[in-house]
């Protein structure tokens, strides 16, 4: 069955990944999936990540990290949906967790966290919040 929304359908195995105390997660690789694992592991929420070819098919490879047993990503939500997408002004940009957390922005300048959005002084497309 083929997936419509790779963005969550990723977020969700890092999701189901960390709460089942896996070492590491394998999803389908796409550009966009690539740019928010890297953005992830900067921010550092995960570990590793790689690109893993097999059988003529890109891989993504994710090391997951935990802090006192328990994952470091507490929680990960898919924010604007394909059905319902979720634009903000640099000035409406929500904080997560009261700064603890961040939001991964899709603008004119590429992918980006809400703290770089905000000094770039771009808004854009709300992807998903982590925290």
């Amino acid at each position: 069955m083929p997936v419509t929304d790779t963005i969550a359908d990723f977020i969700t195995r890092i999701r189901n990944a960390g709460q089942a105390r896996h070492k590491f997660v394998i999803a389908p690789a796409s550009k966009l999936n690539f740019h928010i694992a890297n953005i992830l592991s900067d921010q550092g929420f995960i570990g590793e990540v790689s690109l893993v070819e097999e059988d003529n098919q890109k891989f993504i490879k994710v090391g997951l990290k935990y802090y006192e047993g328990k994952p470091v990503i507490q929680d990960i939500q898919r924010v604007s949906k394909p059905g319902r997408r979720i634009y903000s002004p640099v000035e409406k940009i929500p904080r997560v967790s009261n700064g603890l957390g961040i939001s991964i922005i899709s603008t004119s300048k590429g992918l980006m966290t809400d703290k770089q959005a905000r000094a770039y002084n771009v808004g854009g497309e709300i992807i998903c919040k982590v925290r």
